[in-house]
């Protein structure tokens, strides 16, 4: 299994791009093989996928996308080819807030993701994600969080504002700023 693959981007087609290490050629099916740039030296972190009949390498930009494809390739009925399209954008944020609150119609807009896999997805992967968004949201202050559970607002409704919340405010201003989000 390979981590990553350091190299010189020697070709890039619709699917793919062509890395060169040591005189080497790797062909790496990419999400956006556009977003790369030809003859520039770059680091492609990579999944190798390996069956019977077949042996490809699957790049990414970034090792959070990586282990989001990691992830999406776990789900029943959801494979490399059906999962890397949904990495196209870059925005792995916004797979995973789409995961955490059910959005169905933003999974559904990615090639061949139907109703039936977009539950699956939903199914599997909800709550097991980490994002830069949730990592945003545990630096608020328990505290802030306790009090508007305590208000009867719900876990994922205060999640959803908390990332229009100042940090550095104080605890008065912070749950001043979150009730008049919650209430609109």
């Amino acid at each position: 299994m390979y981590s990553y693959i350091k190299g010189k981007i020697v070709d890039i087609e619709s699917n793919c791009i062509v890395l060169e290490n040591h005189e080497i050629g790797y062909l790496i099916y990419t999400a956006n093989p556009y977003s790369f740039e030809l003859n520039t030296d770059t680091i492609i972190y990579l999944y190798q996928y390996v069956r019977e009949d077949e042996i490809s390498l699957y790049g990414f930009k970034s090792k959070a996308e990586k282990d989001m494809f990691l992830k999406l390739i776990e789900v029943k009925g959801l494979g490399c080819k059906m999962a890397l399209p949904m990495l196209a954008n870059g925005a792995v944020d916004g797979i995973v807030s789409a995961i955490e609150n059910e959005d169905i119609n933003y999974l559904k807009k990615f090639p061949k993701i139907g109703d039936k896999v977009a539950r699956q997805i939903i199914l599997d992967l909800k709550g097991k994600l980490v994002s830069t968004e949730e990592n945003h949201n545990e630096s608020h202050s328990e505290e802030l969080i306790e009090a508007l559970k305590s208000l009867g607002y719900k876990p994922a409704d205060i999640k959803k504002v908390l990332t229009n919340i100042p940090k550095d405010d104080t605890i008065e201003n912070q749950i001043k700023d979150a009730l008049k989000l919650l209430m609109r």
